[in-house]
């Protein structure tokens, strides 16, 4: 599933129409990932309006329109987002796209675990809820205080789920959580809890660091971190710490498929 920085790379797609106008092209209203959309009211609602603004929180987009039109896109597990030229054929699996003079915005989804929702707000104003969304941790917001402060009641979780809850870490996912975690020295299967000061002022800081760097290197053009990091080492039975030099462990924690390595985490 697409996390931080991979929907921030998606969003540049949709970004780069920045101030065409536009109309619906097409719209599958009965895949799962488009079930929201009205294939009535839609066509009206998008007519001639102009692409002002978009926005990424977590793994959620938000482009805004002129009209104080909103459209919220979620990826899922299998979504992408395209920017095509004029007279592009739609294709299989892209349920839903936007025409303008210069381009077609495209939703690409396989699987349709995705969704492209309609919200409706003031001119020149975001839905509110999107306003209300905790920081990213990436973000000035997301500070040692408001760690401390949401996660003081959380000490009987299981870190690797944990940082999965997108109420909290907007847009860490499974890789992301690993590679935290492994750059923290923290075993993935540790209660929050069982963390003394120095522990979690480590996960504080790698946090904030794995999510900065993904931004850097990932969301710029979905280049793959360096050899240095766990991600190229995790996604297969045989890995390799590149740290420690001894076989990685991949096993099910939190209900997810976690790779660790005993040597250095604890």
């Amino acid at each position: 599933m697409p996390e931080l920085a991979e929907v921030f790379f998606h969003s540049s797609h949709w970004k780069a129409a920045i101030g065409e106008s536009f109309g619906l092209a097409w719209l599958h209203a009965r895949t799962r990932c488009c079930r929201k959309l009205d294939a009535v009211e839609l066509p009206t609602v998008i007519s001639g309006l102009t692409l002002n603004a978009g926005y990424t929180h977590g793994k959620r987009m938000l482009f805004s329109f002129s009209g104080g039109v909103n459209l919220e896109v979620h990826l899922g597990m299998t979504g992408s987002l395209h920017r095509c030229p004029g007279g592009y054929p739609e294709a299989k699996h892209d349920h839903f796209a936007l025409q303008s003079e210069e381009s077609i915005l495209v939703f690409r989804d396989p699987r349709q675990f995705g969704r492209v929702e309609l919200h409706l707000s003031e001119e020149g104003k975001l839905p509110s809820w999107w306003e209300r969304l905790p920081p990213e941790p990436q973000t000035d917001g997301f500070d040692r205080a408001w760690f401390d402060s949401m996660l003081a009641r959380r000490k009987g979780s299981v870190l690797k789920a944990l940082l999965l809850q997108q109420d909290l870490f907007p847009g860490i996912g499974n890789w992301m959580a690993d590679e935290i975690l492994w750059r923290a020295r923290i075993r993935p299967d540790r209660k929050f809890g069982s963390l003394d000061d120095s522990e979690r002022s480590e996960l504080f800081d790698s946090i904030r660091w794995v999510s900065s760097e993904a931004l850097r290197i990932i969301g710029k053009d979905y280049s793959d971190p360096p050899v240095s990091w766990l991600f190229k080492h995790r996604w297969k039975d045989g890995g390799i710490c590149p740290v420690s030099g001894e076989p990685l462990l991949r096993e099910n924690i939190g209900g997810r498929t976690t790779c660790w390595s005993p040597a250095i985490q604890v």
